[in-house]
């Protein structure tokens, strides 16, 4: 299975939605507009299972961060935009997002912040996370996502991958 039908099996359908069910931004200025129609179009087109869209939004230096439990394999820091689409692939044979809600977003200059809920599937374990809450801070320059720093439950997340 090559790396665009796996990305798009596992958080396709989830991320798709993020248009749909991003909170109403409340008055934002140029710059900050700019950045949240940026990471938007990057969900969206990850969503999508676009990776040239994906590519095309993602800068040259991108930095994709996720805190958390250092037992999971994407638990960690990505640079570059080869790095980080290997990482996906990685993450998307191992995890399946089942349930995602976004409900806050908003964009402050180059930051965009998103909150949510959300449920994964461990695929090699069977188990499934309750409902958690995620935070993501991203950063847009120029067009193009430089940073994506994601935060989750890792506990219930680490408990459904290792099949506890």
């Amino acid at each position: 299975m090559n790396r665009r039908t796996l990305l798009t099996a596992s958080i396709g359908a989830a991320l798709a939605l993020t248009v749909a069910n991003t909170a109403s931004a409340q008055e934002m200025d140029e710059a900050s507009q700019a950045s949240f129609d940026t990471f938007i179009a990057f969900m969206e087109a990850m969503g999508g299972g676009d990776m040239d869209g994906m590519s095309a939004l993602m800068a040259d230096d991108m930095v994709w961060q996720n805190e958390g439990d250092p037992s999971l394999p994407w638990i960690g820091t990505w640079e570059g935009k080869e790095t980080i689409f290997g990482f996906l692939g990685d993450f998307s044979q191992n995890i399946q997002v089942t349930h995602w809600d976004n409900t806050d977003a908003f964009a402050s200059g180059d930051t965009v912040a998103v909150f949510g809920r959300m449920k994964l599937l461990a695929t090699k374990s069977g188990s499934e996370t309750n409902e958690f809450t995620f935070a993501l801070r991203a950063k847009a320059r120029d067009g193009q996502v430089v940073l994506w720093n994601w935060f989750e439950d890792s506990f219930a997340v680490s408990h459904a991958f290792h099949g506890q």
